[in-house]
């Protein structure tokens, strides 16, 4: 293999897809006796050889708990640790490191807010918006909260084309409006919501917002100071990163003043059995030995992404959209599901007459991978009257061929039924 930066192409070609795509040693694989085509993106990304390098590299020299030991390897341990966090804070802009927080995935940061900022400071008759798009994990903690604290959790509705609707959205912001969170892209439709437009309205009513980040990070450039969110959620393996590692961004002001979301190590400056006082952050919400290893790891991940560059990443990725749309909508019984202006690399459908896990099942019987199911967001499916769609999401290593495969393997499937 080739080192990061011999991965772009300097001729008109543009991105060298085949170097890539041999960074990655999953896809080289036969699924049914036929070639991988794997376009479930949108659940996980593929990791790439240096992230698996890294995790290896961790275990075998320099494995050992964090920030609180005296000997070499823990110094070692902690510095490649809060280097990640380093390159996070890049990765988005953030002011600080201390802004940056790492969880377990995005649903556990909403979770986190959820049980600080939103237990702290939303009280009996304050207000909640989310939107009809968003995946349940940034749902069903502010119905928990809402229900708890007795608040009004108030939701934005989605057009047909699957985009949201502005103006009513303007019309639900109150003086009693605490929070809004709003994913930034539809992990079922794609469609990339006009996040920046909706915090500006949200802090003209003193309203506080969480982005939802977890479809947006790997197609799109994302600076939280440009944004001006006020949170900001993210998983690392959708990101060509480990399973198991979030980030959290929060502003400064915020995070010292929410209250701790657990309790144990780390979290702490001084414990006695009358009073214990707590670490500043980013520790104070980071207790206990966090996932070291596949934090590491998670800046190969970034590194990798940062040789390539975003908009190289979201042309390539736009390409495939638009090619896989072109080729699909030719087929009798396809129906596409969210059609919006502005989307990510998700394609979303049904087929006319059949069920979408049967649809999925053929396809996976010609070695081709997709999501199928209400893909966490049945009241989304309910918005639209559908019991759930197939879902095939590109990623920069996929191809025109195997988008070519994916119309050749549906127009067999839909000879069946249309």
């Amino acid at each position: 293999m080739h080192d990061l930066e011999e991965i772009i192409d300097q001729t008109s070609k543009g991105l060298n897809v085949a170097e890539i795509r041999s960074k990655f040693p999953v896809l080289d694989q036969e699924v049914n006796g036929k070639p991988l085509a794997y376009f479930d993106n949108a659940a996980t990304t593929q990791k790439p050889q240096e992230v698996l390098d890294a995790l290896n590299e961790y275990y075998e020299n320099h494995n050992s708990n964090i920030h609180r030991g005296a000997h070499t390897l823990a110094a070692r341990a902690t510095d490649l640790f809060e280097k990640t966090r380093s390159s996070v804070r890049a990765f988005i802009n953030a002011p600080s490191v201390e802004e940056v927080i790492f969880t377990k995935g995005t649903t556990d940061g909403i979770n986190l807010v959820a049980s600080t900022f939103g237990k702290t400071y939303i009280g009996e008759g304050d207000e909640v918006i989310i939107s009809t798009m968003e995946h349940h994990s940034n749902i069903v903690p502010w119905q928990m909260l809402c229900e708890t604290n007795k608040a009004v959790l108030k939701i934005i509705p989605v057009s047909d084309t699957g985009e949201l609707d502005l103006q009513a959205y303007e019309e639900l912001l109150s003086e009693r409006t605490k929070l809004v969170a709003v994913v930034h892209a539809s992990n079922a439709l794609g469609t990339i919501n006009p996040i920046k437009k909706m915090i500006q309205l949200a802090h003209e009513r003193g309203a506080r917002f969480l982005v939802d980040g977890a479809q947006s990070l790997a197609h799109l450039d994302v600076d939280v100071q440009d944004l001006d969110c006020d949170f900001l959620t993210f998983s690392a393996h959708k990101l060509y990163g480990p399973t198991g590692v979030g980030v959290l961004y929060g502003k400064r002001e915020l995070l010292e003043a929410m209250p701790p979301y657990q309790g144990g190590g780390e979290m702490i400056r001084e414990v006695t059995f009358a009073k214990t006082t707590y670490n500043d952050i980013p520790y104070k919400f980071e207790a206990g030995t966090p996932n070291i290893a596949d934090v590491v790891a998670f800046d190969a991940a970034l590194a990798f992404i940062r040789s390539i560059g975003k908009k190289r990443i979201q042309e390539q990725e736009n390409q495939l959209l638009a090619h896989a749309v072109e080729l699909c909508s030719q087929i009798n019984g396809f129906i596409p599901v969210g059609t919006a202006r502005e989307k990510v690399s998700v394609m979303s459908f049904t087929i006319r007459n059949m069920h979408p896990f049967d649809v999925g099942m053929m396809l996976d019987a010609a070695g081709i991978a997709v999501r199928t199911g209400h893909h966490c967001t049945q009241p989304l499916m309910d918005r639209f009257g559908l019991e759930g769609t197939v879902r095939a999401s590109f990623a920069v290593y996929n191809t025109n061929e195997e988008i070519d495969r994916l119309y050749e393997s549906l127009v067999r499937i839909a000879k069946r039924k249309n």
